[in-house]
């Protein structure tokens, strides 16, 4: 085997090794979902990986939103009808406080790590 032929497969064989090992592990991340249900967002914090998706569900029988307290806000659905979803991918670390901006008093946080 030429010497060209052995680095073409070894490189070849790497790169099928971090593919794999990436859709492994695309496969296996976990849905994270919080529900929202009787005016309260559950679990009220949360803490994930950085590169997760939470995804909201509402519960209730009224409308509520999710919105991150930043400004200009890093997050912000649509108000939310019974079983909408909304999902938001966490790209950077931090924590990200959030609330219903139409119930205010309902307050959750995200932390990412």
């Amino acid at each position: 085997m030429s010497r060209s032929a052995f680095f073409r497969g070894a490189l070849l064989a790497a790169a099928l090794a971090i593919c794999t090992g990436t859709l492994a592990s695309a496969a296996a991340a976990p849905a994270i979902e919080v529900r929202i249900d009787n005016f309260s967002f559950s679990p009220q914090a949360l803490t994930v990986a950085v590169g997760a998706t939470v995804t909201w569900v509402n519960r209730d029988d009224i409308p509520h939103t999710v919105v991150s307290t930043a400004t200009p806000p890093v997050f912000k659905s649509k108000p939310l009808d019974t079983d909408d979803k909304f999902s938001f991918k966490f790209e950077k670390p931090g924590t990200y406080p959030y609330f219903c901006s139409l119930h205010p008093k309902m307050t959750g946080t995200v932390t990412v790590r």
